[in-house]
Order: C-alpha cells, then sequence, then structure tokens
C-alpha cells in the first residue's frame, strides 16, 4: 500500500522541509531553522514553497 504521508523518510524527522508544491512532494530543502529552509528552498528557483515540519516517529507534538 502506497503511503500517504507527504514525507516518508526519516532522514528528514525532527526538521523543516520545503517541498516543491502541494502536488509535488520533491523535498528541494530541509533543516532545524523554517527561514533558512525557506531561504534555501528560494535559491533552488522554487517560487512558493510548502513549508511544513515532519515530527519525530512516535512523538506528539501540539500546536
Amino acid at each position: 500500500m502506497k503511503s500517504l504521508a507527504m514525507v516518508a523518510e526519516k532522514k528528514y524527522e525532527g526538521k523543516y522541509v520545503a517541498l516543491e508544491s502541494f502536488t509535488n512532494n520533491r523535498v528541494v530543502a530541509s533543516g532545524k531553522d523554517p527561514l533558512r529552509v525557506m531561504n534555501a528552498a528560494g535559491k533552488t528557483g522554487v517560487k512558493e514553497p510548502v513549508i511544513v515540519f515532519i515530527p519525530k516517529e512516535n512523538m506528539t507534538y501540539i500546536y
């Protein structure tokens, strides 16, 4: 069965990830600081990246 997760790779757990768009979940940048991730994504040529936080496995986050 195909995963419904936008990003399923464990190396991104606990980090912010910039995706190319909502329909293209190619990771263009990642890191601990969302502003730096946004700036790094812009340098790849992506005009409006989607920034998401990938929680660590078995952790509960309250926003």
